[in-house]
């Protein structure tokens, strides 16, 4: 999947590292991989049980990888594998962090101390969250995720914001999202009917960060796998997924989910772009390919106006000569002209807009490489 410019990962791909995160992470290889998403431990320092207002118990979470003895240890492990994360991050890449009060604002010190750049901060709102049975506070019905770069100085990464407005109707996607938390036939349950992880997060969270984030093959680490639901969206589509899990009950239940998922395939996995993400091809670039000769004429859609295409790249009317656009707008007495869109030419007997010919160009050189 051209992964000619980096440290071969290739070995890694696809693939469920059962182990420690800081030592499975200790085995990739630098500036590997194009997008993180960590769902790390809580540590929610819960005291005693809690209970509903009917006494039972509510499942929460006391596996012994959510303790910590300290804040202290808490922000050492924190900023040991943040670290060793940001290390196999291509220079590309970007980073999400998932937690709720009792973590996030520690683990985003933690990650502008490293260097880390925060793009946005994105607030998760249940539209389903547990109720506050002890009636001593409001509901926790959000969660706090945190976008970032590599560093500050990072000049380029991924976001489809074309995608994302598509994915919201035609509107700017907001940075908080409503969606469910993980619910009925998706929230994965042992034989006796007990969640497998008390922590689950909904596909739809995953479906949403993902695209927003990458593009089809893509390499996506998630260093705290849990039962898989980063790998079973990125591999659903089309991207590449790392997971690294020290729980063997938790892996196994991610490798049943992967064996399950079926990758979309095809157009189903184009991501909408917009003018912003194609690439510039210059006016001069057409004269410079063929696609337009010194010499021939310019003219709008009526022929009203015309005007002679230069070697250079600039085009002359009667009494002025420069560019597409600002020849465009002097011959019409406007202050600004697409002249891609108002200069056609002939071709085939019939008059035709040069951005035609632009398209064609920027497809041939896509298909090129160029």
């Amino acid at each position: 999947m051209g992964f000619t410019r980096r440290p071969d990962i290739r070995p890694f791909l696809d693939q469920v590292l059962l182990g420690d995160c800081l030592s499975e992470l200790a085995k990739l290889p630098p500036k590997s991989v194009d997008l993180v998403f960590a769902d790390p431990p809580y540590n929610l320092q819960l005291n005693g049980d809690l209970k509903r207002p009917n006494q039972t118990l509510v499942d929460g979470v006391e596996e012994p990888w959510d303790r910590f003895a300290s804040f202290a240890d808490y922000d050492d492990f924190t900023r040991a594998w943040l670290a060793a994360c940001r290390r196999v991050m291509t220079d590309t890449a970007t980073f999400w962090a998932i937690g709720t009060y009792h973590n996030i604002f520690r683990v985003g010190v933690a990650m502008q101390d490293l260097g880390f750049w925060i793009i946005n901060d994105v607030v998760w709102r249940k539209t389903n969250p547990m109720p506050n049975f002890r009636g001593r506070r409001f509901t926790n019905a959000h969660e706090t995720l945190i976008w970032a770069m590599k560093h500050a100085d990072q000049k380029t990464y991924r976001f489809n914001y074309d995608a994302m407005k598509a994915l919201n109707d035609g509107l700017q996607m907001r940075s908080d999202w409503l969606l469910p938390i993980c619910t009925g036939t998706e929230r994965l349950k042992d034989g006796g009917g007990a969640k497998i992880h008390p922590t689950q997060k909904p596909e739809a969270l995953l479906h949403r960060v993902i695209l927003a984030s990458s593009r089809p093959g893509d390499v996506i680490l998630d260093p705290f796998f849990g039962t898989g639901t980063t790998g079973v969206v990125a591999k659903r589509l089309g991207r590449h997924f790392i997971g690294i899990e020290r729980h063997p009950p938790y892996a196994a239940a991610a490798l049943e989910r992967l064996e399950a998922t079926t990758p979309i395939a095809g157009e189903a996995l184009a991501i909408s772009e917009g003018k912003r993400t194609e690439k510039r091809i210059p006016f001069g670039m057409l004269v410079e390919r063929g696609r337009i000769a010194p010499g021939e004429i310019l003219s709008d859609p009526l022929e009203r106006h015309g005007a002679r295409v230069r070697a250079d790249g600039t085009i002359a009317c009667r009494d002025a000569s420069g560019s597409i656009h600002q020849i465009g707008a002097h011959v019409q007495g406007a202050e600004a002209c697409n002249g891609w869109t108002f200069w056609h030419i002939r071709r085939g007997g019939r008059l035709i807009p040069i951005d035609l010919l632009r398209q064609e160009l920027r497809a041939e050189l896509s298909r090129d490489g160029a």
